[in-house]
C-alpha cells in the first residue's frame, strides 16, 4: 500500500489539519518510508519465537477488585457549572461539516 497526496489530503481533512503543498509532498515521503520499513518486518523469520507477553519473567500481582465508596450522583452535580436534573451539560466539541 502507497500513500499519495490524496491520502495525505484525506487524513489531514479526518485530522483537522491544514499543509502546505510542499509540507503534503514530505509527509507522502515520511508515510511512505514508514510503511517501508514496517514491511520490512514481514521478513523477518519468527518461526519457534514465542510471543512475548510480560516485559519481566515475573507474573504482574494484580489486585483485588473490590467496590470502594464514590462520590454520590448529588454530589457531582453540586460541583457542576451547567446541570440539566439528572446529568452534567457539557459543550458541544464535534461538528459534522
Amino acid at each position: 500500500m502507497a500513500v499519495d497526496i490524496k491520502t495525505v489530503e484525506r487524513i489531514a481533512t479526518l485530522s483537522k489539519l491544514e499543509f502546505s503543498e510542499t509540507e503534503k509532498q514530505e509527509i507522502t515521503v515520511d508515510m511512505n518510508r514508514m510503511l517501508d520499513f514496517v514491511a520490512q518486518l514481514s521478513t523477518a523469520d519468527t518461526e519457534g519465537v514465542k510471543p512475548l507477553i510480560y516485559m519481566l519473567e515475573e507474573e504482574a500481582e494484580l489486585r483485588k477488585d473490590e467496590v470502594i465508596g464514590s462520590i454520590t450522583q448529588q454530589d457531582a452535580l453540586k460541583n457542576a457549572p451547567e446541570k440539566d436534573s439528572d446529568f452534567i451539560k457539557v459543550p458541544k466539541v464535534i461538528n459534522k461539516d
